[in-house]
């Protein structure tokens, strides 16, 4: 018996290039939207017996939306990162070139003063070595660097990997295997 874990990216909040670090903005008009346009596709996923999401309003919505009914879970959150929180990548890089440079040369920095990407990636990598071992699947609606940390600890990468997963809003990914053994499970559309 193996685990089968749908990931679900949140819808987005705001533009790509404007999204800020630890960012708790609801979601957008674009946002609901685009639940609207995808919820064919998505709400099905909804049958998981358990259904989860990360507490950013966004995920909460986006969950609420497809009809998920998700259970909040702390351990799905964003990356901590410390005061850069609130801020672009672009206004940090303006005003701390070497710590940017650092914090994405070494998965051990934490130079914004939160959390190092290795502890996130562990953090949400524990967070799925603790789902119950159970006939069928679990669903869970978070943030896309949430969705990158699963992926590189299901696939046991290297952390560097983490900046080469673009994870776009509401796309979706499944794992599947048991603690410690993950696999990434991609499915055919069916006609």
């Amino acid at each position: 018996m193996s685990v089968r874990v749908s990931l679900v990216a949140a819808a987005r909040s705001s533009a790509l290039l404007a999204e800020r670090f630890d960012d708790d903005r609801p979601l957008d008009h674009a946002g609901w939207r685009e639940v609207q346009f995808a919820a064919h596709r998505l709400v099905p996923l909804g049958a998981a017996e358990l259904r989860y999401c990360s507490p950013t309003p966004r995920s909460r919505a986006t969950g609420d939306a497809l009809g998920f009914a998700p259970l909040v879970q702390p351990a799905l959150r964003d990356c901590d990162m410390g005061r850069w929180r609130g801020m672009t990548l672009s206004e940090v890089a303006a005003q701390e070139p070497a710590a940017v440079g650092a914090w994405l040369a070494d998965p051990r920095a934490a130079p914004h003063g939160g959390e190092c990407l290795l502890a996130f990636i562990s953090r949400v990598g524990s967070w799925l070595d603790t789902r119950p071992v159970r006939e069928g699947a679990l669903v869970a609606v978070a943030e896309p660097a949430v969705v990158r940390a699963a992926l590189v600890y299901a696939l046991n990468a290297p952390p560097s990997t983490y900046w080469n997963v673009d994870v776009r809003p509401l796309s979706t990914v499944t794992i599947t295997g048991l603690p410690g053994r993950w696999s990434l499970s991609l499915e055919s559309v069916p006609h």
